[in-house]
């Protein structure tokens, strides 16, 4: 299931500092963000085996996360609130404000065949 962890973050007269350096759970190997979304929904997938960690920078975003056991709509709304999604986590990136950037870190490099895009089928 996927999980938050909060970034260490410096506060002072001058601003904040938040270091990720130890804070991530895994070796990175791949970057990237997403801003500038309109109404859509990004993401809708799964990996054989990325992690990613998913960092709302500015602005927030939702998350809705399904383990195939528990679906869950996480927020957010801070840049020291990171979402560890684990390679079961199917997931959909929604709701992002105007101003919203999400860095997403990823364990692994791009490869098209780690992704997993059927969403699992729950019970009614």
């Amino acid at each position: 299931m996927a999980y938050l962890i909060n970034i260490p973050t410096f506060s002072d007269d001058r601003g904040n500092l938040t270091v990720l350096d130890e804070a991530i759970p895994f070796q990175i190997k791949r970057l990237f963000y997403i801003y500038g979304v309109d109404n859509s929904a990004r993401g809708g997938h799964r990996h054989h085996q990325t992690i990613q960690a998913a960092i709302c920078i500015q602005g927030k975003c939702t998350i809705i996360n399904d383990d195939g056991d528990t679906v869950e709509h996480i927020e957010l709304d801070q840049p020291s609130k990171c979402l560890i999604l684990e390679t079961k986590d199917w997931h959909v990136m929604t709701n992002f404000s105007a101003d919203a950037i999400l860095l997403v870190l990823a364990s692994t490099n791009f490869d098209a065949s780690d992704y997993i895009f059927t969403p699992y089928e729950h019970q009614a």
